[in-house]
């Protein structure tokens, strides 16, 4: 279920790591409200936030390690899971959707629909959304909830931390006092600020592309998927409403044979 925590990824890993723990050290070191509610006795909010640090950084581990749905043999038994005969098959006109078999020119191995090669880990991926290089993995159908999950934690820990910081500024009668008082705080600031714009826009756009049932591959590359070019612009087949789709994504667990929506789908149209 996880891979090796010293594979490929393990600078990257460990300068989140160093980043993190340095950020939220240098949060207690100076004149914040952590600082003055520690020194006074208050520990809750500063045992919550370390607490809420701690989360993110162990959720992080779990998205960039864990297996997001590598496919590692031939599905024998997909023909059986769909229930589609030979009679259905043949009724499908070969201009509206139909289902086809793909195997992958790199693995070899037969192909589910909605699943991709990933030439970062070599392997193809169920559900595939795409490769991640900050946790140097792949989100795909496995780690696609929790990765989200994550972006949400993070999120709440930047702004958190950015609302800290600005209560350490302290004053000084000159620009350039005010620089060498604050000016490690204010890095700080800013880098924490630029993370939780970008942190936003990704968990903005993954809730977005949930809502619709799609993944980011097959947002940004519709025109190349062959399941998805006989669909009309603003057609999706694996769309069933917001709700259902968000409480698919994140209630239901378990394999989705994504070929049986696509074809129930395409049957309605015959």
């Amino acid at each position: 279920m996880f891979k090796n925590v010293f594979g490929s990824g393990f600078l990257v890993r460990t300068a989140h790591v160093i980043l993190t723990w340095v950020i939220t050290l240098i949060l207690f070191l100076h004149d914040t409200e952590l600082r003055k509610q520690e020194e006074t006795g208050q520990l809750v909010q500063p045992v919550l936030f370390v607490l809420l640090v701690l989360v993110s950084v162990l959720l992080y581990f779990a998205v960039s390690l864990m297996d997001p749905g590598f496919i590692l043999s031939d599905d024998s038994d997909l023909q059986f899971t769909l229930g589609v005969t030979e009679e259905q098959q043949d009724m499908i006109p070969p201009t509206t959707k139909s289902l086809r078999q793909r195997r992958c020119g790199h693995c070899l191995l037969q192909q589910p629909m909605r699943s991709k090669h990933c030439q970062t880990c070599q392997h193809c991926v169920r559900r595939y959304d795409h490769h991640c290089p900050w946790i140097e993995n792949c989100v795909g159908e496995r780690n696609h909830r929790w990765f989200v999950l994550y972006l949400a934690v993070q999120l709440l820990v930047l702004l958190w931390g950015l609302h800290i910081a600005w209560t350490g500024f302290s004053y000084a009668p000159t620009w350039q006092l005010w620089l060498r008082t604050n000016g490690v705080l204010l890095a700080v600031a800013v880098l924490v600020a630029l993370l939780s714009l970008i942190v936003l826009l990704l968990l903005g756009s993954h809730l977005y592309l949930v809502s619709l049932n799609t993944t980011t591959w097959e947002f940004m590359s519709r025109h190349r998927i062959s399941y998805l070019k006989h669909c009309g612009a603003d057609e999706n087949p694996f769309d069933r409403g917001t709700f259902h789709n968000l409480w698919g994504f994140f209630c239901v667990w378990g394999t989705v044979v994504w070929e049986q929506v696509y074809f129930r789908e395409g049957s309605d149209q015959v």
